[in-house]
């Protein structure tokens, strides 16, 4: 009976750990922060409050710089650090963790479970990755003055242009869906009328 109760305890209140174990980094701290988190009460960067260790990333603001949640967007002012490995780390604000958009290419913004967010780091879903290895791919091969401008590509353009082709294949999809619906629904009506 105590291990019935316990069971079903367990599956109905599941427990939230937002600090798993002190060799691990929480999500969305910069390694070099490691230190930093390392410690049992911590102060906010900006000197303001402090908190102890297992109020990193619940979900709930405690320091007005959002030191306190790296890995959720409960604070407006929050950064969250993507690795990005095979590609460029960077920060991303806290407001685009979990909002079902993969914003890092290694997919870690997204760690709720809602979106599956493909790796793309090393296949060059950073155009940065991009730019460094055809520069040094034009370099090996000899081709052209070393004295010429290398044409330089405009992220925020090539950002914007790739959300816009994420957006049209989903609607294309969509539309291939609700075709591919509609046709078995005009067979199967026909085959229940037909003599």
């Amino acid at each position: 009976m105590a291990t019935a109760l316990l069971i079903s305890y367990l599956c109905f209140f599941p427990l939230h750990f937002s600090y798993s174990s002190p060799l691990r980094l929480p999500i969305g701290v910069h390694p070099l922060d490691e230190k930093y988190f390392d410690r049992n009460v911590i102060k906010c960067r900006d000197g303001s409050k402090s908190f102890t260790r297992d109020r990193i990333n619940d979900n709930f603001c405690d320091c007005p710089d959002g030191t306190d949640e790296p890995g959720t967007s409960a604070c407006p002012a929050g950064k969250f650090y993507c690795r990005n490995i095979g590609s460029t780390p960077r920060f991303l604000f806290s407001s685009h963790v979990n909002d079902k958009i993969c914003d890092c290419c290694d997919g870690s913004d997204e760690y709720d479970g809602t979106v599956i967010c493909p790796n793309t780091c090393v296949m060059g879903g950073n155009v940065a990755y991009q730019t460094i290895n055809y520069g040094s791919l034009a370099s090996r091969a000899g081709s052209g003055d070393s004295t010429k401008p290398k044409p330089k590509i405009n992220t925020e353009n090539s950002t914007q242009k790739l959300i816009g082709l994420k957006v049209l294949v989903f609607l294309q999809l969509a539309i291939v869906v609700v075709i591919a619906f509609r046709l078995i629904i005009c067979r199967k009506t026909r085959r229940r009328y037909s003599p």
